[in-house]
């Protein structure tokens, strides 16, 4: 039992120990609360006090006119200097939380923003969704109510037994204060089960948090396969597992009121009987007797105080150590480059074998590959054949020793991440857009960007004429994940907001893979004619897309398996020259001729 004692005093101290560094930076606004909630304690301490010595008054007759107007006009000046100091360390109280909730957020977003891929292949989107809002809510909580909980009730506590003590009588205090040592020991008991109960309804929390967060995300997906009542049946399961965690918890803390009206009750049983024996013998008078009831009402708050104590730690406890976890992660691409400035931006690949973390298999093999500055370089091959992994290479998506990358001659962990990621301009597939406005998804990367050059860029990437058929236009607003535009239009907005950046190097990865033959010459035609000078790469299965750069790596299987021009790969009859007349076919084919 000592132990179980020994480990839940560790338990309840160890958030705060956590929390210490936040302490100390905001010690001037948790000093100031302290001094006013104190102030507070003392100034309510004395209105039992009062009434006290008003009832012992009326009963001796020596109470006029003038002293009954006394002890209200005190009273109710205590009560309104109480209640404006409540409301003073409230304020400096509950500012510092909620500033350290801002804080916290804060820190895990440039955490998140910080990781690589890899880091988000373990960690489900739900789960860190859960951390970065209902977890630092509790720690919130903790550092607020719970700091007001613990003060105030320490406070009342201690002040209150002082004067009953000391003031009124010590042999009553002792009575009423038998059924405590009870009552301190069932909380012991149920702090252990509430530690082990939050962090499984934290846990069950992030389940549910992920489940929502995927269904809604492929919304259209399960609506294509008709799979609601499925999805309908695994999400009240993963919902009833939530609840039932949640239900385990609030069962546990509902054992905290009882106990504490059971031992406040006998305590005033003893109280009464203590005092009225000590009444008759002459020890002490009624108004004191009246004085320590209410006294012993104060109490109350202070057991309360200390099971929401309870409460609000081992929530706060399971919470800070999953938040924790996730800020002591550290990305497997380390940012410890010094690189400011390239001397150019040629890039050069040399790859021995580059393997996925987990995989034994080479997604890259064998490969030496260099792109000039001012060349198109298109990158093609079927899917699987590496041409992604040369990308994921080049912006330090990942870090391999058999992986020579290099951007005007010094290698890429040579850089800082943020000047690489300023160097490189990427439109992915699968263009991701915001829920804002059309011009604000373009100047995503610019946000102080003017709308002439907002149109600008849209001219070029083609799709300017698609966004004035809009009433709104420019200021349309695009929904959750672009979910009111077409693919096609998702794409040319993504070319458009890469543009807009001016990169030396822009990546165009099947970003025209939704756009019809005529509107994907249009787009090329411009971005020859705009990117003049600057290095340009396209990954692509559609040919087409590349048949005017300046140079065309085929990979296969990892491996680079061709390299060459248009005119080049077409004379050797090989994979990209069969690919080609095979595309020319379908497109014959489709168009009817």
């Amino acid at each position: 039992m000592a132990e179980t004692d020994h480990n839940h005093v560790y338990f309840l101290m160890n958030i705060f120990l956590k929390l210490g560094w936040y302490f100390r930076a905001e010690w001037r606004r948790y000093v100031i609360a302290g001094l006013f909630l104190v102030a507070v304690d003392v100034l309510e301490l004395m209105i039992p006090w009062l009434v006290g010595r008003l009832i012992d008054d009326v009963l001796a007759q020596r109470l006029t006119s003038a002293d009954l107007w006394f002890y209200v006009v005190v009273i109710g000046v205590l009560g309104l200097i109480i209640y404006v100091m409540r409301f003073l360390w409230r304020m400096s109280l509950f500012s510092a939380s909620f500033q350290l909730a801002e804080l916290l957020r804060q820190r895990v977003f440039r955490h998140l923003t910080a990781m690589a891929p890899s880091f988000y292949h373990k960690h489900r989107t739900g789960d860190l969704m859960a951390r970065a809002t209902n977890d630092v809510t509790a720690v919130e909580m903790t550092a607020g109510e719970g700091v007001l909980s613990g003060l105030d009730g320490v406070v009342t506590g201690i002040l209150v037994l002082l004067v009953m003590l000391v003031f009124i009588n010590w042999q009553l205090t002792l009575v009423a204060l038998l059924p405590f040592p009870f009552m301190a020991w069932y909380f012991y008991v149920l702090g252990s089960r509430l530690h082990d109960g939050f962090r499984d309804a934290q846990e069950r929390f992030s389940d549910l948090n992920d489940r929502v967060q995927e269904s809604v995300s492929g919304i259209r997906m399960v609506r294509a396969f008709g799979r609601e009542a499925r999805e309908d049946e695994v999400f009240l399961s993963v919902a009833d597992r939530a609840a039932e965690a949640n239900m385990r918890v609030a069962a546990t803390d509902s054992l905290y009121d009882p106990a504490i009206f059971l031992t406040v009750g006998a305590s005033f049983m003893l109280s009464i009987g203590m005092g009225a024996w000590l009444i008759t013998q002459g020890t002490i008078t009624l108004g004191e007797l009246t004085s320590f009831t209410m006294y012993l009402g104060f109490l109350i708050w202070p057991m309360f105080a200390y099971g929401w104590l309870l409460n609000l730690v081992e929530r706060g406890n399971a919470a800070y150590t999953r938040i924790g976890a996730l800020l002591d992660a550290q990305s497997p691409v380390v940012d410890g480059g010094k690189c400011q400035q390239p001397p150019s931006h040629d890039i050069n690949w040399r790859i021995d074998r580059f393997c996925y973390p987990g995989s034994t298999t080479p997604a890259l093999a064998d490969i030496d590959l260099t792109a000039r500055q001012g060349q198109t370089l298109g990158i093609v091959g079927a899917t699987g054949a590496g041409k992604t992994s040369l990308i994921n290479l080049l912006l330090r998506y990942y870090d391999d020793p058999g992986c020579q990358v290099s951007i005007g001659g010094v290698p890429v962990p040579d850089y800082r991440l943020h000047t690489l990621r300023e160097m490189v301009a990427v439109v992915p597939q699968d263009a991701f857009l915001f829920t804002a406005t059309i011009a604000e998804n373009i100047a995503l990367g610019r946000p102080d960007a003017s709308l002439d050059e907002i149109r600008a860029v849209a001219r070029l990437a083609a799709v300017e004429q698609d966004i004035l058929r809009f009433p709104a236009a420019y200021q349309t607003l695009v929904g959750e994940r672009g979910v009111t535009l077409s693919g096609g239009q998702k794409q040319r907005i993504a070319i458009a907001r890469a543009l807009l950046l001016d990169a030396p190097i822009l990546i165009l990865d099947d970003a025209l893979s939704a756009v019809d033959v005529g509107t994907e010459r249009s787009i090329l035609a411009h971005l020859r004619e705009a990117r003049q000078g600057r290095t340009t790469l396209i990954l692509c299965h559609r040919l087409s897309a590349v048949e005017d750069a300046d140079q065309i790596a085929v990979l296969g299987h990892g491996e680079l398996v061709e390299l060459g021009t248009h005119r080049e790969l077409l004379a050797r009859k090989g994979w990209y020259a069969r690919m080609f007349d095979y595309q020319q076919l379908e497109r014959a084919v489709v168009s009817g001729r």
